[in-house]
């Protein structure tokens, strides 16, 4: 049976000396066994040469350190997200009520709208969510959103973000 050990990734700074790794740097990566899994350190130069050498790693490296590119933009954000669906909930009538529903299951998806209940009414299903950080309450009509309306619907979107 293999075994599964969760070894934490690359550290932008050195574990002895805490400062920041520079954008081409030559650092040194070390894993100690630990109670039945890893333990990782990265060290730069400095740290590599004042080691202590009885200390022997299960396993060590040297490694060329790059600066992490930024992370990839969502296609749409959170906050854009939640200020669509907040706009287009002022808005009076149906006119937006696959929009909500959409806009109500990516917030979901994120976290930041939790599921409350679903309940029925008037032959309508409604889906009650809590903000995850303000507490607000929102209502959001089931439009019964067909596969075949899901096009229409992120155009719909990508419209009212511009």
């Amino acid at each position: 049976m293999a075994n599964e050990w969760e070894i934490k990734g690359r550290s932008t700074v050195c574990t002895a000396t805490g400062r920041a790794f520079a954008d081409g740097e030559f650092f040194y990566t070390l894993l100690f066994t630990e109670r039945g899994g890893f333990r990782r350190e990265d060290l730069c130069e400095e740290a590599w040469q004042a080691r202590d050498p009885a200390r022997q790693p299960f396993s060590f490296w040297r490694s060329k350190f790059e600066v992490p590119p930024p992370p990839e933009p969502e296609p749409l954000g959170k906050q854009n997200a939640e200020t669509l669906l907040r706009r287009t909930m002022a808005e009076p009538g149906e006119e937006h009520a696959n929009l909500r529903y959409f806009l109500a299951l990516m917030l979901e998806r994120k976290r930041l709208l939790k599921p409350v209940e679903v309940k029925e009414e008037d032959g309508k299903r409604l889906h009650l969510y809590l903000h995850a950080k303000t507490g607000e309450l929102f209502v959001i009509p089931d439009p019964r959103l067909r596969l075949d309306q899901l096009e229409s619907v992120q155009a719909e979107i990508a419209e009212l973000l511009g």
